[in-house]
């Protein structure tokens, strides 16, 4: 008899253990069916895959979220909803999204933006923006009689912030009057450049600048140099700028190599 209590107790701490062990690999048991625990683990990486930390007070808040889908599938299931056209429909979709999404990400990882290819690109741009910066004004007509008759009306002492207001076609620069703001002279049209190169600082143009928009009237105000931002401080921008055009690259590369009938 007491052999007999001694083997039941012994099989009583084993299906303890047995259990434990199962409720451990899943977090509830709903309507009889286990809800494993990987689950909530995976809902927790699209978390932190958004963005947002996964903090000890938010596993609750993901526990009690696995078990209401699992409830909600249950009777999603049991109304016969999945096997409805327009489930499919939306499973295929979300299946393709997410395999698309899988390429691109392997693509990525496989090949990355180098250190080389940063400095790179960056060099390109210094050497684009760098130099000297012009802060201009310009005054833009219709015909070159406007710009002429305008060109002699400052001459005689016209404050050009006033005519640029009054008579300039450029909305944008026209209410400021004219005023560009600091820009670089690769910024503009070619004529407007030219223009602008042989100007000093609170030089007038002596005559119209003819270009695609009309004729302008220039003035600068001030000529510095350029203040361009480290490549330390760019780097990130850069990375991510480059990231996407090597992925449209790729796209691109498979849409051409494609047969499609």
């Amino acid at each position: 008899m007491k052999k007999q209590f001694l083997v039941a107790t012994a099989v009583a701490a084993l299906m303890a253990v047995s259990a434990q062990g199962v409720f451990a690999q899943n977090i509830a048991i709903v309507n009889g069916k286990a809800v494993p625990k990987t689950r909530v683990d995976a809902l927790a990486q699209q978390v932190a895959k958004s963005g947002r930390p996964v903090t000890p007070d938010m596993e609750g808040q993901l526990r009690e979220e696995v078990i209401a889908r699992e409830v909600f599938m249950q009777e999603a299931e049991k109304r016969g909803l999945s096997a409805s056209d327009d489930f499919k429909t939306q499973m295929e979709l979300a299946r393709q999204t997410i395999l698309i999404r899988e390429l691109f990400a392997d693509y990525q990882k496989k090949n990355p933006v180098t250190d080389a290819e940063l400095k790179a690109e960056y060099d390109k741009f210094a050497a684009a923006n760098g130099g000297k910066e012009y802060k201009a004004r310009h005054i833009l007509v219709e015909k070159e009689a406007e710009a002429v008759a305008i060109i002699a009306s400052l001459k005689k002492g016209g404050k050009f912030e006033d005519i640029a207001k009054k008579q300039s076609k450029d909305p944008g620069s026209g209410a400021k009057g004219g005023d560009l703001d600091w820009a670089n002279p690769s910024s503009y049209v070619p004529e407007f450049t030219e223009a602008l190169l042989k100007l000093n600082k609170g030089q007038l143009s002596d005559k119209p600048v003819k270009s695609q928009f009309g004729y302008h009237v220039i003035r600068v105000d001030d000529v510095r140099m350029a203040e361009l931002p480290a490549f330390e401080q760019v780097k990130p921008q850069i990375a991510q700028q480059m990231q996407q055009q090597k992925l449209a690259t790729f796209q691109e590369e498979l849409r051409s190599k494609a047969k499609i009938e």
